[in-house]
């Protein structure tokens, strides 16, 4: 994912070269950034090339080609809205529907403009999670999200994509995508991701009595899983939603 220095960096060196033809110098980027040392643009610059949003140009002095941008990008003067720069093409946007609150997902709807590039991280997308049988999680790396930093709080986060209807009253479908706050405890009542034996895991409601763990469905036509102590780890907890309409 990218930081939020590596996010606003790239949109300057982008819109730079959209204005001028000229990549910016490391001078003019430690400026916008507000840097005190050029070092910090040399790590910013070099995390931008190793996750492939841009690249440098051999025997040429201050020049950076931008490959790609998030999905979240400001749309430029040539049209292009994210992704990849070098195709003009319009792509669908993920205009996000997010239920922030804790509890049973019954907070208020917030429309979120996908505009807004400053109020955006882009988080891994490990792949699908069953809010119902349980399957074991993905693990691609390679695929990521723009979500609204709104909906993350302190700590490291991931994104899944919901597989099945266990947790429909909870507000959560089949296709939603659920931002996940990486996390080994959880209080009793809340929403998990959770691996059950070492290799199932699943998206349900935690309850905890005495030496037993409860992974409780948010539809009456799931029953609880009850299960010891050693036999469930909290990988996360449910802190936001997203949903494509």
């Amino acid at each position: 994912m990218l930081t939020r220095k590596q996010h606003d960096l790239l949109l300057f060196i982008h819109e730079k070269l959209e204005t001028s033809g000229v990549s910016p110098s490391f001078e003019e980027m430690k400026e916008a950034m507000k840097l005190k040392s050029k070092s910090g643009i040399h790590r910013l610059v070099t995390g931008l090339e190793e996750r492939g949003f841009i690249r440098r140009l051999a025997h040429r002095a201050r020049a950076l080609e931008v490959l790609r941008l998030p999905d979240s990008a400001v749309p430029t003067r040539g049209g292009v809205a994210g992704g990849n720069v070098r195709s003009a093409a319009p792509r669908n946007r993920l205009m996000p529907r997010a239920v922030e609150g804790s509890g049973p997902m019954q907070g208020t709807p917030v429309n979120v403009s996908p505009y807004n590039a400053r109020d955006i991280v882009t988080l891994p997308l490990y792949g699908r999670i069953a809010a119902g049988t349980p399957i074991e999680a993905l693990r691609d790396m390679s695929t990521q999200i723009d979500v609204p930093i709104g909906l993350l709080g302190n700590g490291d986060h991931y994104a899944l994509e919901v597989a099945g209807d266990s947790m429909v009253d909870a507000g959560i479908m089949d296709g939603d995508t659920v931002i996940i706050q990486r996390s080994d405890n959880a209080e009793n009542g809340s929403i998990v991701v959770a691996l059950v034996d070492e290799q199932e895991v699943t998206l349900k409601r935690l309850r905890r009595k005495g030496n037993s763990v409860a992974l409780e469905a948010a539809n009456p036509a799931y029953e609880t899983r009850i299960f010891g102590p050693d036999r469930v780890k909290v990988q996360g907890r449910l802190v936001g939603l997203l949903r494509r309409y």
